[in-house]
């Protein structure tokens, strides 16, 4: 046998391989299949049918690749709880770690029940006021349509609805956002406003100090833990503070303050859940009767 004779063997047999693929994956009719002929006595298939089939077998892994990142994500978004404000009023929502999240109208937060041992992330679509706990270890994280913040403990008002450009404002303590587009990053002080304009973050003087204050103006909580809706209150009141007795801590409240002096908040929640209230001096405790 020739040194030609072997390879044309040999390339006969590589191209049974690739048809018995081809066939396996109903890219190959029997028709074309029966008519295959040894390699030194035929032409080589069209080019147009191996590109075709080629094609067709990478819009088949494509499609399972889709199918299976999406179900990673459904997978990933089942795991996330979600807290939305439709109402007008501010919606008051403690996490898990302690802070605070003041949700705007058509605001909504996406939350792990549980943060990461290394960081909190969160999601936020529209306007709210956070109020971090501090925790070096544990960055907290917010993504936005157009930014990622990052906070270690402070107070500061975001705004990332569609009606107007990004904008966040620090009440205290210190903020890094990110611009997701360029990576620019720059650190907003207590004082300032970040804007994004003309795709660039821009830091400022804050001019609206009263902007803090609107969200507890008329706030509502929904079954919420009555030890964080008192400590809420009483991180917004003046003077007056409010404590309850440990075993009541855990009661589940939904109520909506609207301008409310300390008393009538009191009697509001002793009502709602059937306790009374002691005042001395300026300190109000809730007690069962």
């Amino acid at each position: 046998m020739t040194r030609k004779e072997r390879d044309n063997r040999k390339t006969d047999r590589a191209w049974e391989n690739v048809y018995q693929r081809l066939e396996k994956d109903g890219l190959l009719d029997h028709k074309e299949k029966s008519s295959i002929i040894p390699y030194g006595d035929m032409r080589r298939p069209p080019l147009w049918k191996i590109i075709s089939a080629t094609a067709a077998m990478l819009v088949f892994c494509i499609y399972l690749s889709t199918i299976y990142f999406n179900r990673t994500n459904k997978e990933t978004d089942r795991n996330l709880l979600t807290r939305q404000n439709m109402e007008t009023t501010t919606l008051a929502t403690t996490l898990e770690d302690g802070s605070i999240v003041y949700l705007a109208g058509n605001a909504a937060i996406h939350y792990p029940e549980h943060f990461q041992a290394d960081k909190r992330e969160i999601t936020l679509q529209g306007n709210a006021l956070f109020d971090i706990a501090g925790n070096r270890q544990r960055p907290f994280l917010i993504e936005t349509e157009d930014t990622r913040i990052e906070v270690l403990g402070t107070a500061f008002n975001v705004k990332s609805d569609n009606t107007q450009p990004f904008e966040l404002s620090v009440q205290r303590g210190m903020v890094k956002v990110t611009l997701k587009q360029n990576g620019q990053d720059v650190y907003v002080k207590a004082g300032e406003t970040v804007t994004l304009s003309s795709r660039k973050l821009e830091v400022s003087e804050t001019k609206d100090h009263g902007q803090f204050a609107t969200y507890v103006r008329q706030i509502r909580f929904k079954d919420e833990r009555l030890a964080d809706i008192l400590r809420i209150i009483n991180l917004n009141t003046g003077d007056i503070r409010f404590q309850t007795t440990p075993e009541l801590e855990d009661r589940q409240l939904t109520v909506t303050f609207s301008d409310n002096s300390p008393e009538s908040m009191a009697e509001l929640i002793c009502f709602a859940l059937n306790l009374k209230c002691t005042r001395d001096k300026n300190l109000i405790t809730l007690h069962e009767n």
